[in-house]
């Protein structure tokens, strides 16, 4: 973890996607560019939608809508990040 001069920290890890989420990731970037008319990185697409898309607490949920903590083994993928507007 590291401290930004913002106040915000960074934290680097290393996730594994399905190509599927990373195509959705380069729309993502794709909608973000045009809107900013600027190149943007597949890590500035997904901090900007991760920003945009802040769940309610997870404390103020029910049971039934808790997400999972982890994928099932085995890899099922991303399954609990929001989708982008007009994909399948």
């Amino acid at each position: 973890m590291q401290a930004m001069p913002d106040g915000e920290a960074e934290i680097s890890l290393v996730v594994r996607l399905p190509w599927e989420d990373v195509a959705r990731l380069g729309q993502e970037a794709g909608r973000l560019a045009a809107q900013m008319q600027r190149p943007v990185t597949l890590d500035e697409a997904v901090s900007n939608r991760l920003r945009s898309t802040r769940p309610a607490a997870a404390h103020a949920r029910s049971g039934a809508e808790q997400p999972a903590a982890a994928p099932a083994p085995g890899g099922a993928g991303v399954t609990s990040l929001p989708r982008i507007s007009g994909t399948a």
